[in-house]
């Protein structure tokens, strides 16, 4: 699923510029976001684990269990961002069966590639 596709039509975005921080591990997880321009780094403690590229959705965790955040991301270049609220989401599972696979396959590569690691 192209989620730049999906957000296209998108006008609230969050603009970083490189070097911004767009959360850190241990914030609240109330927000998903959706990479829509730009290049951003995901750590988790202090170890990259990822270069997100457009199209990337990141916070993707807090949207199921509501827990604290379980990594940091950065913007490696300026970057623009999506903000999807728990409500969107809730709505986007529920009336688009092909989002709520592609998150799911996110979060089971995220997975595989830390088991992967160890």
């Amino acid at each position: 699923m192209d989620l730049k596709d999906l957000f296209r039509h998108e006008t609230e975005l969050k603009a970083l510029a490189a070097g911004q921080t767009l959360f850190k591990e241990g914030d609240p997880g109330d927000w998903m976001y959706v990479l829509m321009s730009g290049t951003a780094v995901i750590s988790v403690n202090g170890k990259v684990v990822e270069f997100a590229e457009e199209g990337t959705i990141v916070g993707e965790m807090g949207m199921i269990d509501e827990g604290a955040r379980s990594a940091t991301v950065m913007a490696k270049s300026d970057c623009k961002f999506v903000p999807v609220d728990r409500k969107r989401f809730n709505y986007l599972v529920l009336h688009t069966p092909e989002f709520a696979q592609h998150v799911m396959r996110v979060i089971a590569d995220r997975l595989r590639r830390t088991d992967a690691r160890l």
